[in-house]
């Protein structure tokens, strides 16, 4: 970091109000040159908003933000760009069928006589990827062609063709696996000893130490606790960001008897364009976790085996009885339940209300002569809202307007009203807060004790480590180990995960 103390951002009691909804609450903040300030708090804290209400994208109710001192303009993103405001969100907005380019000089091309410079624009692009010490990625390759870590540094040059001087990044590491997470906080590094100031927003406690100089935690749109990552425990984050001690992350887990039933039975199944002969079994009340790189081929697996993509090669059984390829709706009616990893795109309807969205998957149950009873449909969506603690839990209220936590439980509500025998999950946790995180992995642990087989895939090593009886680990399409959850290492994963020849970060896996 820095050695200068004066702030390059200051945040001074902003307030932003909504109708019905005071989202910040005098809220002060401040970032110096050169330092990665970390921001964390529950989903529903204020850090969206704190981050919109920087970039310029929403305008304050009151309060000041200044820049090097001076007043920054509010709900002015170009202003705010032109200050030296740069900021990633989660979900990039790059532009896949778009050369690598043209996605950093997008909307500020460089020109000369009036039409667009390539050479120059060609020769910018390399000069930003060497600063970051990425010259393996090229001016003329395609965005589609590179992997999740390389669009994130991507998306940092473009920040830096624009004179970054403070770098927003939100949950940057949500889509990256271990090794790419490395990556990206070599990058970090490099950015702040060129005295760039960098608020780094995540859920992810185990990165604060390992990348941030400061952490301030947010909760309920008020700064709640400051201070250096040495000095503050992981427990005493997770007690300021949820208001309570968290004793336990992880539940006990569940013990699977040697003869317990095979409910599911995977074998044999291809498909393209990544998965190669996948066999495993999962019996009653396991808890069985996926891991690897991303890119691996985890969720087509569970694609497959869910039937929402059909597999060139194998089968798989439920409860002893083959599942015919390509058909979700029969392993639903069987007993199937998929929490797919997108969320929003895949699991949800935004638009929906939260009854609609957990009744889906068994609208029969509250169907008679044709006629849907809505009552009961309130009532029992109601009751499994409230069981995952849901907020809110009013079944009427319209879907989009969760937290990414609460849109998570609406989709894990849907299954328990199913009452699956068998539940995949893909990322259950990500963009989840920790006392979200909590109350998703009792739930699980739960659902194993009762009988159901759960099968988890996570970038997380920790999460299936605490989670799970046994972990599989897949590279480049196959299922390549298996370990013991009990006793299972982050080493231990990454070593299987990782092929001994692996070392290009930059390109998608294509096969």
């Amino acid at each position: 970091m820095s050695e200068s103390t004066a702030p390059l951002l200051e945040v001074r009691g902003i307030t932003k109000q909504y109708p019905g909804v005071m989202a910040l609450k005098g809220m002060d903040f401040d970032v110096r040159a050169g330092e990665v300030h970390c921001l964390l708090g529950p989903n529903g804290a204020g850090k969206s908003t704190l981050i919109k209400c920087i970039s310029g994208v929403h305008a304050p109710t009151e309060g000041e933000i200044l820049i090097e001192g001076k007043p920054l303009p509010v709900g002015e993103p170009s202003q705010s760009m032109a200050l030296g405001i740069g900021t990633i969100y989660q979900e990039l907005d790059l532009v896949e069928d778009l050369r690598v380019a043209e996605s950093i000089f997008l909307g500020h091309e460089p020109r000369r006589l009036g039409l667009l410079d390539r050479a120059k624009m060609r020769a910018d692009t390399t000069a930003l990827l060497e600063r970051l010490e990425h010259g393996d990625i090229k001016p003329d390759m395609f965005v589609r062609q590179l992997r999740p870590a390389a669009q994130q540094i991507v998306s940092i040059a473009r920040a830096l063709s624009r004179n970054v001087k403070l770098l927003i990044m939100d949950e940057p590491s949500a889509i990256l696996d271990d090794g790419e997470v490395e990556i990206l906080f070599g990058v970090v590094r490099k950015l702040t000893a060129d005295g760039v100031g960098v608020i780094y927003i995540s859920h992810r406690l185990d990165e604060i130490p390992r990348i941030g100089d400061r952490v301030t935690v947010l909760s309920d749109g008020r700064t709640v606790a400051t201070g250096l990552p040495a000095d503050t425990p992981r427990a005493q984050l997770v007690e300021k960001m949820v208001g309570r001690k968290v004793d336990q992350l992880f539940p006990d887990r569940a013990k699977v008897a040697p003869d317990a039933d095979v409910v599911l039975d995977v074998r044999g199944v291809s498909g393209l364009p990544r998965v190669k002969e996948c066999s495993f079994q999962v019996r009653a009340g396991e808890v069985l976790g996926i891991g690897g790189l991303v890119g691996a081929g985890r969720s087509e697996l569970l694609r497959l085996v869910y039937g929402l993509d059909k597999p060139n090669t194998g089968e798989v059984h439920l409860d002893g009885k083959k599942l015919p390829a390509g058909n979700p709706a029969v392993a639903i009616e069987r007993g199937m339940g998929l929490a797919p990893e997108d969320r929003k795109s895949q699991g949800l309807l935004l638009q929906w209300s939260l009854a609609k969205n957990v009744s889906v998957a068994d609208m029969s149950r509250f169907t008679t002569a044709g006629f849907i009873n809505l009552r009961e449909e309130r009532k029992q969506t109601g009751e499994k809202l409230r069981e995952l603690n849901t907020v809110p839990d009013n079944p009427n209220r319209i879907t989009r307007e969760l937290s990414g936590g609460n849109q998570q439980k609406v989709v894990l509500a849907r299954w328990l009203l199913r009452e699956c025998r068998v539940l995949l999950l893909d990322e259950p946790t990500r963009g989840v807060d920790v006392g979200a995180k909590a109350e998703i992995y009792r739930l699980i642990a739960e659902l194993s004790a009762a009988g159901i087989a759960v099968v988890v895939v996570s970038s997380e090593m920790e999460e299936l480590m605490g989670l799970s009886s046994r972990i599989l680990i897949m590279r480049e399409g196959e299922l390549v180990a298996e370990v013991d959850g009990s006793t299972a290492t982050e080493v231990e994963l990454l070593s299987h995960a990782v092929a001994p020849t692996d070392t290009n970060v930059v390109l998608e896996e294509t096969r």
